[in-house]
């Protein structure tokens, strides 16, 4: 198989991932007041013409010679809160509530950058941090990210970690 047709098939399989699954953002401000459900999933189907990329492009628009021409990037293909917004939406339709915490928590993680993201991951494995090293990362992710969930997650977490004697000690 040639590298210019194996290319061809893995993008057409990450484009209808992409119209399963969603990974696409919306900029419609009426799908934020309107409350999605089960029966607008999969997004990328009934709603990609309310769905754009975190750079404008909509997702009815994108086609396979667009990335092949170079015309779509990677930022193009990134998820935003917006969109992980909406998935929690559907998940709570059909009492995934856990599922839709995750999803909401996902989407204030979007804002920390990569490597950071990384060192805190790091930094919440048993025996990596203290309690008030992980107290240091939640007003971190609070102040500096707007993350006020995942704050709470990560204070939630000293707290078990110092009870469960998993804390590092100095």
């Amino acid at each position: 198989m040639n590298q210019e047709l194996l290319m061809k098939q893995i993008v057409e399989e990450v484009m209808k991932a992409m119209s399963g699954n969603s990974s696409i953002t919306t900029k419609d401000d009426n799908c934020k007041l309107q409350k999605i459900t089960a029966d607008n999933y999969p997004l990328g189907d009934k709603m990609a013409d309310n769905i754009f990329t975190p750079t404008g492009k909509k997702l009815s628009d994108m086609t396979l010679q667009q990335v092949l021409d170079g015309q779509l990037t990677a930022e193009d293909m990134r998820i935003s809160p917006e969109t992980l917004e909406l998935q929690a939406q559907v998940a709570e339709s059909v009492d995934r509530d856990a599922l839709a915490a995750n999803l909401r928590r996902a989407a204030e993680l979007i804002a920390v950058p990569d490597d950071r993201l990384l060192e805190i991951y790091n930094a919440l494995r048993p025996y990596r941090s203290t309690k008030e090293e992980l107290y240091e990362i939640a007003e971190e992710l609070e102040k500096t990210y707007g993350c006020s969930i995942n704050a709470t997650f990560v204070k939630e977490a000293a707290e078990v970690y110092s009870k469960r004697g998993r804390l590092r000690r100095d």
